[in-house]
């Protein structure tokens, strides 16, 4: 309503003295909840719009609860979680003091065409008085804003890393500058990774914050800070939440908190659960995880993961590109730049696929080489159940989009209550 009345309302409204913003294809909503938590637990008051208003009418509401009713500003800092696509509505009125991007990738293709179109429109909005704070390994953000002061994290070569890209789509295969195809040091997914040009010399940028060792086992990840080696709590382990994780600790450490107090908050934050939960019920174990649908890179990072965890896995997926499971786009194009030829693993016993696309999705796992005896399709959440097998010692895997929240919710309560059916409680 205010934007109506005065669509510069974002001029007027009083900010805080210091106004964080994060935004990025993917992990931006984890990585604001995770600083506002850090914060907040390092005795910082914060206002931020953590639970995803991340448009210009979002902003507005949050920064709206920040004031008294004569525009007396209530908050030291503000953390902000920017869409992509509002930057030029946002940016021209909220001046951050930094700005963090997590990544630029492939996204639903019908709203945000390719990266390099988000990137101009992200690097135009920005000011040029912003300290960014960037991803080393995405050689597309990490050139935003060339000019202004820049803060990189990156993280270093790990074991299980690739030599050469290894998914099916890659937007960043040709050199901007020459046009030289690049060459990769090492690829984690898609175009994240360390990159050259062997003709014009391009390469990816130094990184000032790097993980070095990523320690599972005792959930510790090794950061170098420029000066020593420090370890943190690793909150997942994950490669996609390690990022996010530190991007954090970059921006913490950047903006000033000690390094003691980074550790006591990244002990006590954790992923937001409309993002990943688990729990065991019965002696089953069952994780949900969202992996935005429309979003090919963000799915095939999650099929990716899951399908690298030890032990044998069945699969209850709903990636519907519809918010109302009747109604359906005719475009289909994001299955086919998803890599599903990572759930194609016998250790992933049964796949059992939700909604009004399962056929499509059928037909694109069959693609993929899964077997058809694993896969089956259920247009109801109702009509899903008989396809569980739900064997001893198999973890029960969720996997969501974001608009189907609802009917996860309801896919969760009836798995739980199928698994409590079959323990006999």
């Amino acid at each position: 309503m205010a934007l109506k009345i005065c669509p510069d309302f974002l001029k007027y409204v009083k900010k805080p003295k210091t106004v964080v913003t994060v935004t990025g294809t993917n992990g931006k909503t984890t990585t604001t909840n995770m600083i506002t938590d850090a914060l907040e637990i390092s005795g910082y008051k914060v206002l931020s719009n953590r639970l995803g208003g991340n448009i210009a009418s979002g902003i507005a509401t949050c920064l709206m609860s920040g004031v008294s009713l004569f525009n007396r500003c209530r908050y030291a800092i503000a953390v902000l979680e920017v869409d992509e696509r509002s930057s030029l509505r946002i940016y021209p009125y909220v001046r951050p003091d930094y700005a963090i991007c997590t990544n630029l990738a492939r996204d639903s293709c019908r709203r945000n065409a390719h990266p390099h179109y988000i990137f101009d429109i992200i690097d135009r909005a920005l000011p040029d008085s912003t300290t960014m704070i960037l991803n080393a390994d995405d050689i597309i953000s990490s050139a935003l804003k060339k000019d202004n002061d820049r803060v990189y994290f990156a993280i270093d070569r790990q074991p299980d890393d690739r030599s050469e890209p290894f998914n099916i789509i890659n937007d960043m295969r040709i050199c901007p500058n020459c046009q030289e195809t690049l060459e990769y040091e090492y690829v984690r997914y898609n175009h994240i990774g360390a990159v050259r040009c062997p003709k014009c010399g391009l390469r990816s940028p130094e990184a000032d914050f790097r993980v070095k060792n990523i320690d599972r086992e005792n959930a510790l990840i090794t950061v170098w800070d420029g000066e020593k080696d420090s370890d943190y709590p690793m909150v997942s382990e994950s490669i996609f939440n390690i990022y996010n994780e530190l991007t954090v600790i970059t921006f913490l450490k950047t903006f000033g908190v000690e390094e003691e107090s980074i550790k006591k908050a990244l002990a006590s934050v954790s992923i937001v659960s409309s993002r990943f939960h688990s729990e065991t019920v019965c002696g089953y174990n069952v994780i949900s995880t969202m992996a935005k649908g429309w979003i090919a890179p963000a799915c095939s990072v999650v099929f990716d993961f899951i399908s690298g965890l030890p032990g044998k896995k069945e699969l209850v997926m709903i990636l519907e590109d519809t918010e109302d499971n009747i109604t359906s786009s005719e475009n289909l194009c994001y299955m086919y730049d998803t890599d599903f030829e990572f759930l194609n693993k016998p250790d992933i016993e049964n796949i059992v696929v939700v909604g009004v696309r399962a056929k499509d999705f059928l037909l694109r796992l069959l693609l993929a080489g899964v077997d058809r005896g694993r896969v089956h399709c259920s247009e109801t959440v109702e009509g899903m159940i008989q396809y569980l097998k739900l064997s001893r010692g198999t973890d029960v895997h969720i996997i969501y989009d974001l608009h189907q929240m609802e009917a996860y919710a309801r896919i969760r309560n009836a798995v739980i209550d199928r698994i409590k059916e079959v323990a006999g409680e």
